[in-house]
């Protein structure tokens, strides 16, 4: 088939081609007795020749600005009022002087974007790249609403903060230049002009006092009204099961409400505070107007300079403008900063050892050697203290649950295959999750091939670790693309042959598109079965040396588990294999069986054997024969 040049294949396939991803050069300071501002001052620098560019283009816009009303009073004084110089003379000039500052303009606005948006690009690959490296530990306590307000409207609002405060600054220092020029036509009367800047600063403090812990307020509620949305998207087949449509309509009115509130306690404070700002510069106006017609009646003051301090108080009025925006952009940007580093000031509890070396070629001997493991763990449960510094997190602290595993002893040889069996909660699923170090151990060792995983890097071990978890994830590309996701420059022959091996195939070539149909959100548009045998194609693709096969058939009906275990018996051989097993019939691809109770192996043997002398083994096999369907959607 014909691949489109849109393909939504390639573009997953680019994922996996490291040369493609523009790290940022620099990342935000560690030291968390700094300010807010501190910290991500190193992220701002990395981009100091185009906002410098940016700043300087901007100050020379205002410097031919500022040059315009002086140049009208001289129009006023030597062209209408002593007709000394020709009218003609100044209007070039203004004219000369207007289109510079616009052409400076248009650079310094063009600069300034392009540096907001390097500054936005560097932050969001920032958290991302360290939300990549936290373990399973913080996706079970952090909602995704959290962390999704944080990505997108707290880097905003920081990146508006780090790109536009500087140039507000500048903006701000027209302020500045224009009373020098004030200050050489009249001094008494510039000093009249400026006497309302002492209370926009004394107003601005009590402005930023006032503004951070609604900020704040406002920043935490967007992420809860994210939650709420994400929680509904993404469970809405549960929301509709219980029609339960209504009742999560109230609870996102209820938090939207709250998020109303905030907004309108935003808006109360700007009601109080601009006005007064944005308009303190008008009164000044009308002290020049006073003071100097009093000075142009008595001829101390041309009117031409009155002209000219009216234009200089009305080119202020922005400046005093942007001012209060400044005020209320720091404070909502160090709300937002502060919830940024809630992210990036926590370790991952699980990490590669400073001297971790990677994963040489695998044999497949595995042992988990008296392992201990409960959710939750704080750091102080792990021998090396490298686990879990987030348990104080303010995301939410990880609460330890109790012991999953007890002092539990496995050992699989070289090419072996072991079945797991056991009642519910048994700890089945944790072993394998173990064995990929999804978690940490919190007692013992796991080894492959006699190296502890912990000395291990994490991507040499996940490399070399195949796991199918009960739970298949698709994502909303093409089947050929999710199959090729551990592997993006496997063949369109690879690719076919591991929908074979999983028994994917058939259902695949049927569809009208074959591999290249693109599957819905989370693979929806596909049933459990064909969900579960893409996952299972996806993993024999990469062809790990160590397979672990997490209830896999589960979601199939029995032809189809037939037909997928007979390819799985040919890529199983010479390979390491633990199956957690919910069926009788992935029992028996396995060597040996062991049984699981209590998080510790009770019994293990051939299915023959354990059915002779171990009762326990009995009762779990009836009731999950009990349990088992008769078929499922295929």
């Amino acid at each position: 088939m014909r691949r489109s040049e849109n393909d939504p294949a390639k573009r997953l396939g680019q994922v996996g081609i490291a040369d493609r991803h523009l790290r940022p050069k620099v990342h935000v300071d560690p030291d968390r007795s700094r300010s807010w501002l501190r910290r991500v001052l190193p992220v701002l620098g990395a981009h100091r020749l185009s906002l410098s560019g940016a700043l300087g283009m901007s100050f020379l816009t205002l410097m031919l600005q500022v040059q315009i009303p002086s140049l009208l009073n001289g129009a006023v004084s030597n062209s209408l009022e002593r007709h000394s110089t020709p009218l003609d003379h100044y209007v070039w000039i203004v004219f000369g002087l207007a289109l510079g500052a616009g052409l400076a303009g248009f650079g310094s606005r063009y600069l300034l974007m392009r540096t907001a948006y390097a500054v936005e690009f560097d932050l969001r690959n920032l958290l991302y790249e360290h939300l990549t490296r936290m373990g399973f530990d913080f996706y079970d306590r952090v909602q995704s609403g959290q962390l999704i307000s944080r990505a997108n409207s707290d880097i905003r609002s920081v990146n508006l903060y780090l790109t536009f405060g500087p140039n507000i600054l500048v903006q701000c220092s027209i302020a500045i230049v224009a009373f020098i020029y004030m200050l050489t036509i009249n001094v008494p009367l510039a000093f009249v002009a400026m006497s309302t800047l002492p209370f926009v600063f004394w107003l601005s403090i009590r402005m930023r006092a006032s503004m951070f812990p609604v900020s704040w307020l406002i920043q935490a509620r967007l992420a809860e009204v994210a939650t709420v949305v994400d929680e509904n998207v993404n469970g809405v087949r549960v929301v509709k099961s219980f029609t339960a449509e209504q009742r999560e309509l109230d609870h996102l009115a209820r938090e939207a409400a709250k998020l109303r509130w905030a907004y309108i306690r935003d808006a109360d404070l700007r009601a109080r505070f601009s006005p007064v700002v944005q308009n303190l510069p008008q009164l000044g106006m009308a002290f020049v107007l006073l003071i100097g017609g009093l000075l142009v009646i008595d001829d101390h003051l041309g009117v031409g300079a009155i002209l000219a301090f009216s234009i200089y108080i009305v080119m202020l009025q922005a400046p005093f403008q942007m001012l209060g925006m400044l005020v209320m952009l720091g404070q909502r940007a160090a709300a937002s900063a502060q919830r940024i580093y809630e992210i990036l000031d926590e370790e991952p509890s699980v990490r590669d050892a400073p001297d971790a070396i990677d994963l040489p070629e695998v044999r497949g001997e595995v042992r988990f050697d008296h392992v201990n493991f409960h959710y939750g763990a704080d750091a102080d449960d792990h021998p090396d203290g490298t686990a879990a510094s987030a348990a104080h997190s303010p995301l939410g602290a990880a609460v330890a649950g109790p012991p999953v595993l007890s002092d539990f002893n496995l050992h699989l040889a070289p090419g072996e295959t072991v079945a797991m069996v056991g009642r519910t909660a048994s700890g089945k699923s944790t072993v394998s999750r173990l064995l990929t170090r999804f978690y940490d151990v919190t007692g013992g060792a796991i080894t492959i091939d006699g190296h502890d995983l912990r000395t291990l890097t994490l991507q040499s071990v996940r490399r070399h670790v195949g796991v199918v978890l009960d739970e298949p994830f698709l994502f909303s590309v093409s089947i050929a693309a999710n199959i090729a996701y551990g592997a993006p420059d496997a063949s369109r022959e690879a690719i076919v042959a591991a929908a074979r091996a999983a028994g994917a195939d058939e259902f695949i070539s049927a569809l009208p598109d074959g591999y290249d149909t693109v599957v819905g959100e989370r693979g929806y548009t596909l049933s459990g079965g064909q969900r579960q045998r893409v996952a299972i194609a996806r993993t024999l693709l990469v062809n790990p040396p160590v397979l672990i096969l997490d209830d896999a058939t589960s979601a199939v009906d029995v032809q189809v588990e037939q037909a997928i275990h007979e390819g799985l018996k040919v890529l199983m051989a010479g390979r390491t294999t633990l199956i957690v097993a919910h069926r009788l019939s992935t029992i028996h691809l396995a060597d040996r069986v062991v049984l699981l109770d209590g998080g510790r192996i009770v019994a293990e043997g051939t299915h023959a054997e354990l059915m002779e002398s171990t009762p326990l083994y009995g009762e779990v096999l009836a009731q999950v024969a009990e349990n088992e369907p008769s078929g499922a959607p295929a």
